[in-house]
């Protein structure tokens, strides 16, 4: 669906082998699961706007491509999952979401990634990473998320208007994401059967105090809070994440640091190289 050259730097490895074909490929799969120690299933249709305007195409990638991936592994073969903490919806005011909090998706990505957690906890010897939205440059960035969207607009337009400006969210750098999967294969035995939230717990941010975090970089950066409209994205929580840092997963990457990155990044890249809506 998109132009990607994000793995291009492996190539070097010789432990790095690719196969190039589609997750809903029951005989590619089958045969690709042979000999591997952990299954990390990341083929996905992410963020709301891209499953609603592919809902066909984001059941058989998100849902049904892990029905097969569980279909045919072996009892032995260790998974960690990406989900996302969209599931929680629209959280109670000033509580934060725990991993015992219920399921309130507002999207059809959040009800399919929801459900495809519920199939690998269900099927066992598999860890469940709840993602905040994630943050920060990599090699196929995407800017339709909201820092990455909110820094961009800062660095290029110098302005934004917010609709429903205090609608908070919990956000994690995409290093990190990549890190809380090492730490989940060094800790797996301990960790193993349960889902965990992450993010990171110091940025629990509405959309104005994100912008007003990234001011802090871009001094000439002007918002405002519009009077009338609403914001189709109807999330709104706050996230704990105690439960995955009492296992010694720590981020690296604060969210400052993260906004200085991507101020440094938008001198580079181009936006319409990366959005997925």
């Amino acid at each position: 669906m998109f132009d990607q050259a994000s793995l291009l730097d492996c190539c070097s490895s010789p432990d790095f082998e690719i196969v190039r074909g589609d997750a809903r490929d029951e005989r590619l799969v089958r045969e690709g699961l042979k000999g591997a120690d952990y299954i990390l299933p990341l083929a996905c249709l992410t963020g709301a706007p891209l499953c609603d305007r592919r809902p066909l195409e984001a059941q058989g990638v998100i849902k049904d491509a892990v029905e097969t991936i569980l279909r045919f592994r072996s009892k032995e073969q260790r998974l960690i999952y990406p989900a996302t903490n969209s599931g929680y919806g629209v959280g109670e005011k000033g509580r934060h979401c725990t991993e015992k909090t219920p399921m309130r998706p507002v999207s059809l990505y959040g009800t399919l990634k929801y459900a495809a957690e519920e199939m690998i906890l269900s099927a066992g010897n598999a860890i469940s990473f709840r993602l905040a939205t994630a943050f920060g440059v990599s090699p196929r960035m995407r800017l339709d998320l909201l820092v990455n969207d909110f820094t961009y607009r800062a660095v290029n337009d110098r302005f934004i208007v917010l609709f429903e400006a205090g609608f908070k969210r919990n956000f994690i750098h995409v290093r990190d994401i990549a890190g809380a999967f090492l730490h989940g294969m060094k800790n797996f035995g301990k960790m193993k059967d349960q889902v965990y939230n992450l993010g990171l717990s110091e940025a629990n941010l509405s959309k104005l105090e994100l912008c007003r975090a990234i001011k802090k970089r871009v001094p000439d950066f002007y918002f405002s809070e519009a009077t009338i409209g609403k914001d189709p994205d109807k999330r709104d929580y706050i996230v704990s994440n105690a439960k995955l840092e009492k296992t010694g997963f720590k981020p690296a990457v604060s969210l400052d640091k993260g906004i200085a990155e991507l101020v440094k990044g938008f001198t580079i890249i181009k936006r319409n190289q990366y959005s997925n809506v």
